[in-house]
């Protein structure tokens, strides 16, 4: 009988399922009702110690639409968490009391100061979360604090960032990666050389999702402006999962061991799957919950285990990366395409004759000569 429980870096999940940060791990309440539903872990929507700078807007959102109306696309130019950081640690203690076995992770994002982020990962640690996720990703809100996403796009401070948060955590921690970059292995190799546990890829993607035609401003529309924001959603699958398997296989040559989790459009246990085969130990949502509610965790775990069942797996081990072997280069494309076409023109041309009826006029030297080898 196949289990979804699994064993990350220390953490015990009933399930690979986690509630991604941002707005469905906002507060205490919204936090509670995801562990109630099942969810296997759930990472708090990212805090500062200084929330005062941290002022949003409305609308915030903007979605992309297919044809049949469904969501496929969202932007948002959300902020990180606007409360402040004493009532996070009040709310992560309460948590923990209500759900002891219940796995919280604080994302937590920093200006580029040692003692800020020491600070933080002591103090969240005394509240009593289980671990870390390092949010170097956000696109948008606070690069001017060189916060987010102007942090993660360096490697060299995130190198060190990673170490003085190293020298501080007991705790596992994450670094999570952004998309907005041109290779993500460099980022990601030098969070795993600065001590990260793990990595989280991808967040958003940095987007302008559209023009309203009528009034010519871009959407989301506040006050006559936009900024660019996020885009997540079913539409940025592809591309997490290629990066989530130039990650993996980076961990997988360089830093066997260390984690990663997998994040970027997952809205069913198949989608799930697909991480999990490209090498994600876990999966994270964020969007999916946001449109479909806390308890599509349960329609998920019962399609991963049916999935499981199907190929006769037993736990997320049995198949983490199995697909990774399948990648090559375009130039070995084209030499196994072309021996596998030869092959076959050797097997035609060799052919041996089964009666006198089926020799042909036009063939008869081909096929004499096919006659003289073994």
């Amino acid at each position: 009988m196949p289990t979804l429980a699994t064993q990350v870096d220390g953490l015990s999940l009933p399930n690979p399922f986690i509630i991604g940060s941002g707005p469905p791990g906002t507060n205490l309440n919204v936090i509670t009702k995801a562990f109630k539903e099942g969810w296997g872990a759930v990472i708090a929507k990212t805090v500062s110690l200084d929330s005062s700078k941290v002022v949003n807007v409305t609308p915030r959102y903007a979605k992309l639409l297919a044809g049949s109306g469904e969501v496929i696309g969202w932007e948002n130019i959300e902020l990180i968490s606007d409360r402040p950081f004493k009532i996070w640690e009040e709310e992560f203690k309460k948590c923990k009391d209500q759900f002891p076995a219940g796995v919280l992770i604080a994302s937590v994002m920093e200006e580029y100061r040692q003692d800020a982020w020491i600070e933080i990962i002591q103090r969240c640690e005394a509240a009593g979360v289980d671990g870390f996720e390092l949010n170097f990703s956000c696109p948008h809100g606070l690069p001017e604090r060189k916060m987010g996403a102007a942090m993660g796009q360096d490697p060299e401070i995130l190198q060190e960032v990673c170490g003085w948060v190293k020298s501080a955590a007991t705790k596992p921690f994450w670094a999570k990666m952004t998309p907005n970059i041109t290779h993500i292995e460099d980022p990601s190799r030098a969070a795993l050389r600065g001590g990260a546990t793990g990595l989280s890829a991808l967040n958003t993607i940095r987007s302008v999702m559209g023009v309203n035609l009528d009034t010519l401003r871009p959407e989301p529309t506040v006050e006559g402006y936009t900024t660019p924001g996020g885009y997540s959603g079913k539409a940025v699958k592809p591309i997490a999962l290629r990066m989530v398997m130039e990650i993996a296989t980076l961990i997988r040559t360089e830093f066997p061991g260390r984690s990663l989790s997998g994040l970027g459009g997952i809205e069913s246990g198949h989608d799930a799957a697909e991480f999990i085969l490209l090498g994600s130990d876990t999966v994270q949502v964020c969007t999916g919950v946001m449109k479909h509610g806390y308890e599509c965790v349960k329609p998920m775990c019962d399609e991963l285990l049916a999935f499981m069942a199907r190929h006769k797996f037993e736990t997320l081990a049995d198949f983490k990366g199995k697909s990774l072997d399948y990648f090559t280069t375009h130039a070995d494309l084209v030499k196994r395409q072309g021996d596998r076409k030869a092959a076959q023109k050797a097997a035609t041309t060799g052919k041996t004759l089964k009666s006198d009826a089926e020799w042909k006029g036009d063939e008869f030297v081909k096929q004499s000569d096919a006659l003289s080898r073994s």
